[in-house]
């Protein structure tokens, strides 16, 4: 029987476990007595917690997708400026603990996952349209709409390269690296519109 008051603890550790287990092994095909071994738990608890293994998974994305909005709510408030908070988006998009490798091959294998799973992709898509939704709130200040929603798409499109690079681990590209190519670009394109007079 559960301990009253160690569900909110036991369902952490689990997610946690399963981040690990996951980046360990670089792919979903992990099982639940692999979790539950790293949580330091039965596998039957594990079950009693999540149901399945899938539900585990899901809540595993949703853990990372919510470490990031937090993040990034963060460091929006922090910014004043429309292109400090640019800043603030590269720059919270390349932290230290979304670039962690087991973040990393988790993501990977989440993606992986996601052709085969409509719960996973979903998760996913809401990832790309609030990546893109926070670029374009800032970008929208500096450039007209059309502009801004080429650049959105570029950086977000750099964003996720890169981190997929870092996931080559012969030839991974630094957080620093990463930050200065994506703020090299947008400050590139924005300085092109404000030379041909189209900048706000």
């Amino acid at each position: 029987m559960p301990k009253v008051g160690m569900e909110p603890v036991r369902r952490k550790a689990l997610v946690d476990a399963a981040l690990r287990v996951i980046g360990d092994q670089g792919t979903l095909a992990v099982t639940m007595s692999d979790i539950a071994r790293r949580a330091g738990v039965s596998p039957s608890l594990a079950h009693h917690y999540f149901g399945s293994k899938e539900q585990l998974l899901i809540e595993t994305v949703r853990s990372l997708l919510r470490q990031l909005r937090d993040d990034t709510v963060t460091a929006l408030s922090a910014a004043i400026t429309p292109r400090e908070k640019l800043s603030a988006l590269i720059r919270v998009s390349f932290q230290a603990s979304q670039f962690a490798p087991d973040t990393i091959a988790a993501w990977l294998a989440f993606y992986s996952e996601a052709q085969r799973s409509e719960d996973v992709r979903r998760f996913l898509v809401v990832y790309a349209r609030r990546l893109r939704s926070n670029l374009m709130a800032s970008l929208k200040a500096l450039c007209p709409v059309d502009d801004a929603e080429r650049i959105a798409e570029g950086a977000a499109a750099m964003i996720d390269g890169l981190y997929i690079r870092q996931s080559l681990r012969s030839a991974p590209i630094g957080i620093e690296a990463s930050i200065a190519l994506t703020e090299d670009y947008v400050t590139s394109l924005l300085d092109q519109l404000h030379r041909q007079g189209r900048a706000i």
